[in-house]
């Protein structure tokens, strides 16, 4: 799949069954970014945010349902303590500067992960965003902060045994994302082709984009190539 977008593509419409009602991307290539440019670290991934903010509209204006965003995995705190802290020192202002939007566009904002191991005022910010737009229903967003997909397995195995039998459908209804559409796609920033402990079981029958483009060059142009490729695509989920 291309990085090369020069325009976005005729867009399928929702409810036809070819659109993806649930999109998550894996945010990859903030430090390869700043790296070209000969930036710090830290100007990656003010820029990777900017990114963020221009696809989470992106999403409602393309009728997703809800959208995924791989933002902080448990592995990343073996990163180094001062990029950790430009992470939160963003993640603050994020949180401050695009609240009042999430409610103003009607989205929802959801937490997969154990967010509550991060600092507590983040802890307290995240709590009144989520309480705020608790009753949003145009899109989710959900992002991920903390969040290992083994650990959430385990997490949800141990609910459903303390609930009763585990099955599937116990373990299903026990994840962070429960209250989503299934996933539908799945896309890759950076040339990387793997997921990185990032929704195992959710992405078991998703569809999988991979780009070249680094993550703060992503754009909605791109996006809408991803969804219009999805909707070319025969999905038989194990059938024939």
């Amino acid at each position: 799949m291309s990085a090369a977008v020069a325009a976005a593509p005729a867009r399928v419409e929702a409810g036809t069954g070819r659109m993806p009602r649930h999109v998550a991307i894996i945010m990859d290539g903030n430090g390869r970014w700043a790296k070209k440019r000969m930036l710090p670290r830290a100007m990656g991934h003010k820029k990777g945010v900017e990114t963020v903010r221009s696809i989470v509209r992106a999403a409602g204006e393309l009728g997703l349902e809800a959208l995924s965003l791989y933002a902080f995995s448990s592995e990343n705190w073996k990163r180094p303590e001062d990029e950790i802290s430009d992470l939160m020192g963003l993640m603050r202002s994020f949180i401050k500067s695009d609240i009042d939007e999430f409610t103003a566009n009607d989205v929802r904002l959801k937490i997969i992960g154990n967010y509550r191991a991060l600092a507590p005022d983040i802890v307290d910010m995240l709590d009144d965003a989520l309480e705020r737009t608790s009753k949003n229903s145009r899109t989710t967003l959900a992002v991920a902060l903390n969040y290992g997909s083994q650990d959430e397995l385990v997490r949800a195995a141990q609910a459903a045994a303390a609930q009763g039998t585990i099955t599937a459908e116990t373990i299903e209804a026990n994840l962070d994302t429960a209250d989503m559409p299934p996933l539908d796609l799945l896309i890759r920033t950076s040339g990387e082709q793997r997921l990185s402990n990032f929704m195992l079981w959710q992405a078991a029958y998703a569809e999988f984009w991979f780009t070249d483009t680094l993550w703060p060059d992503f754009t909605k142009a791109e996006l809408a190539q991803a969804l219009n490729e999805f909707a070319g695509r025969e999905r038989r989920f194990g059938g024939r």
